[in-house]
């Protein structure tokens, strides 16, 4: 079984906890549209994980098996402590690389986009690191570190960093000046000029320390959090994708095909000279920020909630089920069907709480689907005749509900590609 899946409810409990804290505060730290985006984003990652890990980790067991200088045992101890401090040293080359390199921080821009820094926003990942992300982790392989270490590895290092991504936690002292903590992650969510592109250690900032890259939070300089080009929506598809689309359009209309080329390898929000000189980027202010927040209405906000927590369950169910039928005696590609769901529903849920136009219709219809689906493909039972019912209510929700009020006008404008990443 998927071990995030013995993580999710732990996640949930801290979210719960930091909630709270800041509740008791005065603060306010989630905001529910924000929070259905970038957790959605998260379920949305492991739920496509399940068939894009074949590629990430068979390529670094290929590379193992083929080019291996090396034969660390996995039974020694030394070993995992070496291929831990190792991968967090590839690690922060992967992560800092993926704020310098164009087509490497279209990946990575999903885990910046939430303009809140909370537990939340530590879920919020990018469904296309495959794609690119591997290529960091090979010398872990040409060095003779077993497979098995380095997924273990990997999965430590990525864990670590969940509870760094709070304003709850302050300074810590000394663990400040040798880890990634709350107070230096806050710093890497920063939009401020000050903050920028800094602190990308996974578990040691002495990385960045050592390369230059360190930057400490200051009382007089309050972090700003997400992109200079705000994503402005919640829809997971267009998150994963708005980069992607804006260096493909810079790499179409550009005359030169070196420029072709340099759009993706440049660093993010690079123009060619010909599409500088009749579309130049407007210079960031920061004083400008504001919040994407299209207010729900209070029914629509209970139904948007209620119904996210049914998606995040069965997404934990598929991730449990790592990919096979979601019912005994179904053949193995209903499982991917119920990944599709689940993604799916997702999706329209995000444009739905947007307002969208078509976020009503696709919503209802992704969900009466399922409903109509369940019953021929698992018998005609109590739970699920439950589970139809539920789904169809679903789907009448989103038809019958408005989320927003009539007279506030269109929740969202179409995707701004200008500015920097």
């Amino acid at each position: 079984m998927n071990p995030i899946v013995y993580a999710i409810p732990v996640f949930f409990a801290l979210m719960a906890l930091e909630w709270a804290v800041a509740h008791a505060r005065g603060q306010r730290v989630y905001r529910l549209g924000d929070t259905i985006s970038s957790v959605g984003l998260g379920a949305i990652s492991q739920v496509t994980g399940l068939y894009t890990r074949v590629l990430y980790f068979g390529i670094y067991v290929l590379a193992f098996e083929s080019l291996a200088l090396l034969e660390l045992p996995a039974t020694a101890w030394w070993v995992w402590v070496l291929g831990l401090l190792l991968y967090d040293f590839l690690y922060y080359w992967h992560h800092r690389l993926g704020h310098e390199v164009a087509l490497f921080w279209a990946a990575h821009v999903v885990h910046h986009q939430s303009e809140d820094f909370n537990l939340g926003t530590a879920l919020r990942q990018s469904s296309s690191t495959f794609l690119v992300g591997w290529v960091f982790y090979l010398p872990m392989a040409v060095l003779g570190f077993p497979p098995l270490v380095f997924a273990v590895v990997a999965l430590i290092d990525l864990l670590y960093q969940y509870w760094i991504h709070t304003e709850q936690i302050r300074r810590l002292g000394w663990f400040d000046r040798v880890f990634a903590s709350p107070s230096n992650h806050r710093v890497h969510h920063g939009v401020n000029e000050r903050y920028l592109d800094k602190n990308y250690g996974g578990i040691l900032i002495l990385w960045d320390r050592l390369f230059g890259t360190f930057e400490e939070e200051r009382d007089d300089d309050p972090v700003v959090y997400g992109t200079r080009k705000p994503l402005r929506s919640h829809d997971p598809l267009w998150a994963n994708l708005e980069v992607y689309a804006a260096l493909a359009r810079d790499s179409w209309r550009t005359r030169r095909w070196i420029d072709k080329l340099r759009v993706w390898l440049k660093a993010p929000g690079w123009q060619p000279a010909d599409l500088a000189a009749a579309e130049p980027h407007p210079p960031f202010d920061l004083t400008a920020a504001r919040k994407y927040d299209p207010p729900l209405t209070s029914a629509a906000a209970v139904y948007a909630a209620l119904l996210f927590a049914l998606l995040i369950a069965a997404g934990a169910h598929a991730l449990a089920l790592d990919g096979g039928p979601p019912l005994p005696g179904l053949p193995p590609s209903y499982g991917t069907a119920y990944a599709i769901w689940v993604l799916l529903s997702l999706w329209a849920l995000g444009r739905w709480t947007e307002g969208r136009a078509q976020g009503a219709p696709i919503l209802a219809t992704v969900l009466a689907a399922a409903a109509l689906a369940l019953i021929p493909a698992a018998g005609l039972t109590a739970s699920t005749l439950v589970a139809t019912g539920t789904l169809l209510l679903a789907a009448l929700g989103a038809l019958r509900l408005r989320p927003h009020q009539a007279t506030s006008g269109p929740a969202v404008a179409g995707p701004d590609l200008s500015g920097r990443y």
